[in-house]
């Protein structure tokens, strides 16, 4: 059973920044890919960043240059720090991954961004 928990969060003004944790146990942190998503009001859930167990990266177009993923595999933790942010950004943000087959989501953590 992985378990993922995100604390952070919050609400900043447009322009600001906001770093994300992400912090996984119940699995060998070191081998497993971890992504973050989001889920806006009336959207589907979207990929926005995620991170390879070589550490290779891969964001969604509209993030790239403001967003930056990175892990600590001695602290089993992801980051997500995002600059420049936009009201658009406003979503519930998780982190998930995939292990032996199985989806695991972390519970959601709100990000607002005020114009």
């Amino acid at each position: 059973q992985v378990l993922l928990v995100e604390p952070g969060g919050g609400l900043v003004q447009a322009g600001g920044p906001l770093r994300l944790s992400c912090a996984a146990s119940g699995t060998t942190f070191r081998l497993i890919t971890v992504g973050w998503y989001r889920q806006a009001p009336g959207k589907q859930r979207e990929m926005v960043a995620r991170i390879t167990m070589g550490g290779n990266t891969d964001y969604t177009d509209s993030v790239k240059g403001r967003f930056t993923i990175s892990r600590d595999n001695a602290k089993n933790t992801v980051w997500l720090q995002m600059n420049s942010l936009k009201p658009e950004d406003t979503a519930i943000y998780y982190c998930g991954t995939t292990s032996f087959g199985s989806d695991y989501w972390g519970q959601g953590t709100q990000v607002t961004v005020s114009s």
